[in-house]
């Protein structure tokens, strides 16, 4: 059997995927990339939040559907309130399939080899490479690169053949596409409580002509039901389901998503990155925003490693040092998800979104949120707002710590 050989063998074409090829071939090495599906972008199990500092490293804005300014929360009584600033984009939503498309062609127009249809099967370290059985359109094809890298999603067969253990947190998300719902332009809803979304919270997303209802819960938090049933529960028997009485469904998706980051991503020869690393944000589980930074983090140092032909575990698990400061940054996050909404229940919920509302706390929300870095807006309430200091000592204490 033939040997190919490159510098580089990526499995994954989504937009982490590409975004790593693209950079990686900018570096003047030679990339080989693999897909198992026969076309980019399917199948779409994402939100299609794309932050702009996420869209600026790539430049794809004629992806854009249309364009996020703010959100209305919804409590689990019903109270709600409107946050964010028409002058202000929060997040473009995309059309995942063009997004992905273009991410990966930018990764080819700048050297690297992609191919469809094609899974990787084995993968065998030596002291000067590491060889790749792929199988493609049914023909096994041996692979020989100095560096594997897995941007191969949730369910990465790039971290389970490296035995680089599971994801910390694993949220299950549904999400269908509907004509006919009332929103807002501009406008996301977000809705809470118990019995619609456990732990966490739903969503309606508007998409151009369509909106996207979804949600996402952990699976020790949803008792004996589905995604799906919390689906039918929100649009046909909770309190808000009058909002959804015209819609007409033309798409679903379901799909996990991993959070927490790897305690480990690295191994000899191996690299994770982006799902298959777990570096989805806790508080909204949107990867492409972390994953593009998790490569720009590292990049730096995974060009040096080809430079000294070293690609022991000690040296990647320094480069892999890198990403350190987003698991911290995750971490911290969580434990705010937790304090705010995961870990209350709907009266206690009810409580908070009753100082949420009120003009000043709105203001501070409207000066401080980021979706991208909620830590400094939720300090600042715990310190300035009284009601939210004395929601859970331990829990502030755990945050403040870090530990």
């Amino acid at each position: 059997m033939d040997v190919l050989e490159y510098d580089v063998l990526v499995v994954g074409a989504g937009p982490i995927g590409g975004y790593l090829c693209r950079e990686l071939s900018n570096s003047q090495l030679s990339v080989l990339q693999i897909e198992e599906h026969n076309e980019i972008g399917r199948p779409f199990q994402c939100a299609g939040l794309v932050t702009p500092s996420a869209m600026v490293k790539v430049g794809l804005e004629h992806t854009t559907l249309t364009d996020v300014w703010g959100a209305r929360m919804h409590s689990p009584n019903g109270t709600n309130i409107q946050i964010g600033n028409p002058s202000q984009v929060r997040e473009h939503v995309v059309c995942r399939k063009l997004f992905d498309e273009s991410v990966v062609r930018q990764g080819i127009d700048a050297g690297t080899e992609l191919w469809l249809n094609s899974t990787i099967t084995d993968a065998k370290t030596t002291s000067n490479h590491i060889l790749c059985t792929v199988e493609k359109d049914g023909q096994l094809i041996q692979i020989q690169a100095k560096l594997l890298c897995g941007a191969d999603g949730a369910h990465s067969w790039v971290r389970r053949h490296a035995k680089l253990g599971r994801p910390p947190e694993t949220m299950i998300g549904f999400q269908t596409e509907v004509v006919g719902y009332p929103g807002l332009d501009g406008i996301l809803d977000m809705y809470t409580g118990h019995d619609v979304a456990p732990g966490l919270f739903s969503w309606v997303i508007p998409n151009g002509d369509t909106h996207r209802i979804g949600m996402w819960v952990r699976t020790k938090d949803v008792d004996d039901r589905s995604c799906e049933m919390l689906y039918d529960y929100l649009i046909n028997d909770s309190k808000f389901a009058y909002r959804f009485e015209g819609i007409t469904e033309v798409a679903r998706y379901c799909g996990p998503v991993p959070a927490g980051v790897l305690k480990n991503i690295a191994k000899e020869r191996i690299l994770l990155f982006g799902d298959a690393a777990a570096i989805c944000k806790p508080t909204t589980g949107g990867g492409i925003g972390p994953g593009f930074e998790q490569i720009d983090l590292m990049l730096p140092d995974m060009i040096k490693c080809f430079e000294k032909n070293d690609f022991s575990e000690r040296k990647l698990s320094k480069v892999a040092k890198h990403v350190d400061s987003i698991r911290k940054h995750h971490r911290r996050a969580r434990q705010l998800r937790d304090l705010f909404l995961t870990e209350v229940d709907d009266e206690q919920l009810d409580e908070i979104f009753s100082v949420f509302a009120r003009p000043e706390v709105i203001e501070m929300i409207n000066e401080l949120g980021d979706i991208e870095k909620p830590v400094p807006l939720g300090m600042k309430m715990m310190k300035e707002i009284p009601e939210f200091r004395k929601m859970s000592m331990k829990a502030a204490w755990t945050l403040l710590t870090g530990n």
